[in-house]
Parts: C-alpha cells; structure tokens; sequence
C-alpha cells in the first residue's frame, strides 16, 4: 500500500490523509470566511429550521391556554387549531411575497448573476391553499370545528360575509399557484394582493368601531410584514446562491435600506390598531389583563429583539471587513421573525378586548 504524497510545490494542494476533500486535481481555493461558512454541513441548519417549525407549531397549539389563565375569559372552540392554521397561512403568504419583492431589488445590483434561487411560490401557495380550504370549513359549521364533511355547509359561504372573504382566500391561493408554476410567475402578485385584502376586510367585521380604518391598517401591516419576512429568506438564498461578495453584499444593502421603511410601517400600523383596540388610559392593565394584551406584549418584546438584529447586521454590513458577516444576525433575524408569524397566528384566533 503507498504512502499518500503531497506536492508542496503546488499551492492549496495537501497530503490526500489530512484533507481528502483536497487533491493535486482540486485544489482548495482561497475563500473569505463568510464562503468557508457556506461548506459547513447542512445538519446544523437543518436541525434549526427543525427546531424553528417545531416551536412555531407549539406556540399557537399551545399558547391559549397560558394566555387566557387568570383572565376570566372564555377561549372560543379549536382556539389552538384555528391558530396554527393561521400562522400557516401567514408564512405561506410571506414566501411568495417576499420572492417578488426581491426579485425586483435584483434588477437594481450591478453585476447580479443572473442564476436565482429555485423558486418555493408554487408549494407555499398550495400550502396557503390547504389552510385557508380548512379555514373555510371552519367558517361554513359557524365558526366551530368540523367533525365530519356532514357539518360543513359549503353553500353557506356565499351568503355571509366572512364565508365570502374565506372563499377569496381559498381562491386567491389556488391561482396564485398556477400563476407561480406557469411560464409568467410574475401574475400571481395579483391572487396574492386579493389575499391580503380579503385577510384584512376579515380582521375587522362590521360591527367593530371604524372597521374600514382597521382593515386600512392591517392591510399595510400584512403586506409590510411578508415583504419583510418572505424577502429576508429569499435575500439570504440568493446571496448563498451567487457566492459572489460584491453583489450579496450590494443586494444585502438593498434590503436593508427598505426594510427600515418597512420597519417603521410596522410599527407604525401595529401602534395604531393597538390602540384602536385598547385606548391609552387602559392599554397597560389590558396588556397584562387580557390574552390579546399578553400575546401583543409578546410580540412586541419580539419585535424589539428583531429590530436589534436588524441593526447589527446593518452595522456589520456597513463596517466589517467582509459585508457578508452581516449574514450571520440576519439568519438569526429570521428565526425570530419566524417566531413573531407564530405568535401573530395566535393573536388573530383570541378574543379582541372590550372597548370601554
């Protein structure tokens, strides 16, 4: 048996024993940190995402329950189910959105490579297809949870309000994913509009106080929220994809520059329907005193973590050596936005609280 050799007059080429990823054939090239990065195992961030989708099914199954102690108040029938199909239906609007929007930042980077993540629009829609078929079903039994096909009343829905803004959402999907799988994927951004107005026109019913004004409300918040989200995935895949420093970093800069503005919608919007819903001279007892409050101060405190990652990474990309280090706190950004869809899922299915 020989004795593996090296060739120390060739650079980057090592003994086959120390490296055998490494030979006189392939020699290791040099790479800045951020590329070494992208070599390491996919085991690592598989078991996040793992552990991410994991948490974020517990937190609506079993967030109402903790919610709702001590508050005197009644949870209304599947509260838990009907939360985790919610926050599957806002992940599964936040993919295709964000794709789109970062589609168009592209256009913007000099020397972009023209290779692209492969698109996920296709299975997220059919995703938010199945959640909002099964939000539906909820909604055609009278807001109760099904126990066989014999209880929906599929005719229902088209003579009630919510039936119909449950219908637009199914089939707002639906096309959106032809849309996605056809040979213009750019159409489905019409589907998908008519989603987030009809998620938005179902937030607010008639009854509540200035219901138009909050449908106004949600509406931005929803469309800021998966431009965010669903673009911060698809900005980190491309720029995995590209391995080219000056355009993820010039791509990077892109986003980070509307994802201020988009920052600031939020919060915006999330103080003003927080307020339309629990006036100032009452918002700190019903914050601690009712299950909306308490999931809404979760979501804040969440939100302030999501910020601070944002700002390091936005410092990092300004003033590290190497801007793509600045990928590191956005990955970490978006699991903790991950966690603030499974959080806004259970605070859609709790009771809203009394205007007094």
């Amino acid at each position: 048996m020989s004795r593996p050799t090296s060739a120390p007059g060739l650079p980057g080429s090592v003994c086959a024993c120390e490296d055998p990823g490494v030979t006189l054939t392939n020699p290791r090239s040099g790479t800045t940190g951020a590329h070494r990065g992208a070599r390491r195992s996919g085991i690592g961030p598989a078991v996040a995402v793992l552990v991410l989708v994991t948490v974020g099914a517990l937190i609506p199954l079993l967030g109402p329950a903790p919610a709702l102690d001590g508050t005197g108040e009644d949870p209304a029938p599947g509260t838990g189910g009907i939360a985790l199909l919610r926050t599957v239906l806002f992940a599964a609007l936040a993919v295709p959105v964000g794709e789109l929007f970062v589609r168009r930042l592209v256009r913007s980077v000099p020397g972009a490579p023209p290779l692209l993540p492969r698109s996920w629009s296709t299975v997220a829609n059919s995703v938010g297809f199945a959640a909002a078929l099964a939000l539906a079903s909820v909604v055609a039994t009278g807001n109760l949870v099904p126990s066989g096909l014999a209880d929906i009343d599929v005719g229902g829905l088209y003579s009630t309000r919510d039936g119909k803004l449950a219908l637009l959402e199914v089939n707002g999907f639906l096309a959106a994913a032809l849309c996605a799988a056809s040979a213009r994927p750019g159409t489905q951004v019409w589907p998908l509009a008519a989603v987030v107005v009809a998620e938005a026109l179902r937030a607010h019913p008639t009854t509540e106080y200035s219901p138009l004004l909050g449908s106004g409300l949600t509406l931005v918040h929803l469309t800021c929220a998966s431009m965010w989200v669903g673009g911060l995935v698809y900005t980190l895949r491309t720029i995995a994809r590209w391995r080219i420093s000056e355009a993820g970093s010039a791509l990077l800069g892109l986003y980070a520059r509307v994802a201020a503005v988009l920052l600031a919608a939020l919060t915006a919007t999330g103080i003003g329907s927080s307020l339309r819903r629990m006036p100032p001279e009452t918002i700190m007892e019903q914050l601690t005193g009712t299950a909306y409050g308490r999931v809404l101060l979760a979501k804040v405190l969440l939100m302030a973590g999501v910020a601070a990652l944002a700002l390091w990474a936005r410092i990092r990309l300004a003033r590290a050596a190497d801007p793509l280090s600045a990928c590191s706190p956005a990955r970490a950004e978006v699991f903790v936005l991950g966690l603030v869809v499974a959080v806004s899922g259970l605070l859609t299915a709790l009771p809203v609280p009394i205007r007094w």
